[in-house]
Formats: structure tokens, sequence, C-alpha cells
């Protein structure tokens, strides 16, 4: 055949998948940027997960209920239900796992740290991921996963230190806090994986964050005044903000392009999400962006990179990103 041959173009289902999940996570990418204009506003991490919450789950709700009445309607008569009281329990206990506490743990470790090492940090979930597989599932770490490990753990380290000495222990508290959140979701992704392929993205989304929206509000009632809810003009939009565009928009556009162009392919396109970040924060915010920041961006992005081109396990876990 002749090197002049033009490429058939990419079918259109498959460019639309890509659409999504670029705009997926690029609009996840948001998230940490409308936590930070929230504290401006005098708004703390609880109360904006809180308000996340309250905008989004009614949504959730509503379109897991009609996606639950089209499963049902679809199936052949007899099926038995893919939903049981069991699945439906153990899908409510994940997404407390993943929408409350790895989100607390995130929103709050935004009170000390950049929106865009938040982000670089928690963009590393899936080597933990692959840390509870060999542990608990006896599943083989190989040479490339380590060094992918150790290329973007060192990106981390040369922010963290550049960070540590111009912003002191805060740095530390929040660093640790993202970590911790990042330990969360990757429980949360191994523990999602059986329930997604059961039910679907769509409905285990809409289930697992209806979950969770309990939780954190009663977090908040035992820790704040109701009347902390009360916000100004400007903060009222940015907790709209943080339901919709942060939210409910990207989660489904990720869902979308999942079952579009499939979970692995759609995780290495959401690896643009701190490359948005970055440049929002520095736009919006007004975050400093040094040579030590592109250095260990660089270098974090790269691990990432590698770990996802070097190793593809077919059981892995990336269908998520929604903390």
């Amino acid at each position: 055949m002749s090197s002049d041959t033009p490429r058939p173009a990419a079918p259109p289902h498959a460019l639309a998948g890509i659409i999504l999940a670029l705009a997926g996570a690029a609009l996840f990418a948001t998230k940490g940027i409308v936590i930070k204009l929230a504290l401006i506003e005098g708004i703390d991490a609880v109360t904006s997960l809180t308000w996340r919450m309250i905008v989004a789950v009614p949504i959730f709700v509503t379109v897991g209920i009609l996606t639950w009445r089209s499963k049902r309607a679809a199936a052949p008569a007899g099926m038995p239900s893919v939903l049981t009281l069991p699945v439906l329990l153990q899908t409510l206990g994940v997404g407390v796992v993943g929408y409350y506490l790895a989100s607390l743990l995130d929103f709050s470790a935004l009170e000390y740290i950049t929106a865009q090492f938040d982000r670089l940090i928690l963009l590393t979930y899936p080597f933990f991921v692959v840390l509870f597989g060999a542990v608990f599932f006896r599943r083989r770490v190989t040479p490339p996963m380590v060094l992918a490990l150790l290329v973007s753990y060192a990106g981390i380290a040369v922010i963290f230190w550049h960070d540590l000495h111009i912003e002191g222990d805060n740095v530390l508290l929040g660093a640790a806090l993202v970590f911790g959140s990042a330990i969360a979701y990757a429980g949360y992704q191994i523990m999602a994986k059986p329930l997604i392929d059961r039910l679907g993205a769509q409905l285990f989304t809409s289930i697992a964050m209806s979950g969770a929206g309990p939780a954190v509000i009663a977090h908040f009632l035992f820790t704040h005044p109701a009347s902390d809810l009360a916000v100004n003009g400007a903060g009222f939009v940015l907790m709209l903000a943080i339901g919709t565009v942060s939210t409910v928009l990207p989660a489904y556009c990720i869902s979308g392009a999942i079952g579009l162009i499939g979970p692995e392919r759609t995780a290495i396109i959401g690896n643009v999400s701190p490359v948005v970040t970055v440049g929002l924060a520095i736009s919006v915010l007004g975050e400093a962006f040094t040579a030590w920041h592109a250095l260990g961006t660089a270098l974090v992005l790269g691990g990432v990179w590698l770990f996802a081109r070097k190793e593809r396990p077919r059981d892995r876990v990336l269908e998520e990103r929604t903390a």
C-alpha cells in the first residue's frame, strides 16, 4: 500500500468519546480553582463540599431513577434485577468512601496547598490502586510500574521541597491530606470496579453520589451551624459551579466517554486535567509557577504517561475521576 494513502478518519463515536473525555477532564480540573475562589469568599472546605452535594445529589438521583427505569424496560422478561438490595447497599457504601471521605480530604487540603500541587498529587492515585492490588490480590508489580512511580514522586518531591521553604508546615499538612484523599480514592476505585461492571458507570455514579450526600450533610451539621450555608451572591454562584460545572457535567461526560471509547483511553485522555488546572491556577488565582514547578509537573506527568504506556492490565480500574 502506498505511503500516500490517507489514513481513515476516526469513527464518529470515537471522536465523540474523545471530545467527551477531554471535556470531562477539563471540567473536573476546575474543581480546585472554584474551591480556592470560595475560600477567598470566606466559604470553608466543608461548606463547599456540602453545597456540592446539595446541588449535585438531586440531579444524580433523578438521572439514576431514569437510568434504572430504562434498564428495567429494556431487560428481557424474567431476567433477575442487577440492582439487588446488597448491591444497592454496597454502592452506597462505596460512594461514601469515594465522594465523602476522599472529597473531604481533598477539599480540606486546598486550604493549605496550591490547586496545582493538589491536582498533581491526586493524579498519582493509580499507583495506590496497583499497590492495593499487589497487597490484597497478589497482582504482580513490574519494573516499569516502579519506574513510573519513582518518576512521578520525584516530581512531587521537587514541588514539595520548593513550597515547603516558602509556605512552611502548611504544605506538609496539605500534602498529607491530599495523599490521604488519593489513598481513599484508590480504595474506592478497587471497590467500585465490580459494581460498575454490574450496574454501568452512569447508574453506579448516580447511586454512589446519592449515598455520599447524607454523610456530607451530617458532617456539616455536626461541625457547623446551619446558618453557615447562607452565602453571598458571588459565593452562591461558586457553589452552583462546584455542584454542576465541576461535578455533574464532568461525571456524565466521563461516563459517556467510557461507553464510547472505553475506560483505559478515557483515563489516559484524562491526564490533561493537571495541565488545565495549572493554567487556571496561574491565570485565575495568580499562583506562582517557577522552574521548579515546571520540572515537578513534567516529572509527574511523565511518570503517569510511563505507567499508562508500559502497563495496561486488563483489570486496571480507572473509570471514574469524580472525587
